[in-house]
């Protein structure tokens, strides 16, 4: 007996047209605690709404000397991560953002075959803002990978994520500082994501791709090359901010985010204290929780935000069951 002709032609419709494509997750929320311990915030922590933290460490914390590391204060957040079966994501710090602050081993300030170790990053002439390691030193380069092979030996598998650091660095281009070119600067700062990616098999690894020295809209191919490496290495990509639409960013690292979309390992990205104060220029407001969420979903195709611990939204209970 044959089908009737309208069921035929039903069965037809439904094997050509494909199903709804599934709407994109809103981003896991993580806390970004800065350098603070994971216990200081065991309230928000525990929130249900909440998937685990960002932690940074500097590097003379994880080294106070040459070869002797000190772990136990990862250890210590990791402990206390898993007791409230949360995730723990630490930013391994080489640079640094407040003039007082040197936070590498001594002997990279003292031993000259690190030359000095750290350079200023400086927002204008004579104005010292922060400091960045030399990566671009082999010497100063060669012990930082050390460390990030003792930390992978310490902790692959148990953390869930590692940040190297951003891209970014503000250092005087016109002094070619100790040895600084941007062309030396991004082949080390490859050199040590690649690292990275080779000593870490289990835990993510991210790298903040917001700006390049030298590189403003991709005038030197370095932003372009550092997404391509990533896609074909499994590396996750990142940043320290989502503004929606900001323009210099959109100049940079956002149209390459939104270009590879679903294609990188993890996109990871924060929203930080000063991120919040942004105004969204259609409401003249601050942006909302749900306007971040959006444009990190819909256009970044970020999978984690670290939100500051102050964000609005945390303030208020928790959603209930």
């Amino acid at each position: 007996m044959k089908a009737p002709t309208v069921v035929l032609c039903v069965m037809a419709v439904l094997t050509i047209v494909p199903a709804l494509a599934e709407p994109p997750a809103d981003p896991a929320n993580f806390l970004f605690l800065d350098a603070d311990d994971a216990s200081d915030h065991r309230d928000l922590l525990a929130r249900p709404d909440i998937a685990g933290a960002q932690i940074i460490y500097n590097w003379k914390m994880l080294e106070p000397e040459k070869d002797r590391y000190d772990f136990s204060k990862i250890e210590r957040d990791l402990r206390f991560a898993d007791s409230l079966h949360r995730k723990l994501f630490i930013i391994v710090a080489d640079r640094f953002f407040y003039p007082g602050s040197r936070n590498v081993p001594v002997y990279l300030l003292t031993d000259p075959v690190y030359h000095g170790g750290l350079v200023p990053q400086r927002d204008s002439p004579g104005s010292t803002t922060g400091w960045v390691s030399m990566q671009w030193i082999p010497a100063v380069r060669h012990r930082f990978q050390r460390l990030l092979h003792a930390l992978a030996g310490r902790f692959d598998g148990r953390l869930y994520g590692i940040n190297i650091g951003e891209t970014a660095a503000d250092v005087d281009l016109k002094d070619g500082e100790k040895g600084f070119t941007c062309d030396g600067y991004f082949a080390a700062e490859m050199e040590n994501i690649a690292f990275t990616r080779k000593a870490f098999h289990k835990t993510y690894v991210v790298q903040d791709a917001n700006f390049w020295p030298c590189g403003w809209n991709n005038d030197h191919h370095y932003m372009s090359r550092a997404f391509a490496y990533a896609y074909a290495h499994g590396i996750g990509m990142g940043g320290p901010d989502i503004v929606p639409y900001k323009k210099a960013q959109m100049k940079n690292s956002y149209p390459f985010l939104h270009d590879y979309r679903g294609k990188l390992k993890i996109v990871a990205m924060g929203i930080q204290e000063p991120t919040l104060e942004y105004i969204n220029p259609d409401t003249g407001k601050p942006f909302t929780k749900d306007e971040f969420v959006s444009f990190a979903r819909d256009y970044l195709g970020v999978d984690i935000i670290f939100w500051a611990y102050i964000s609005p939204w945390l303030q208020k209970p928790p959603p209930g069951p």
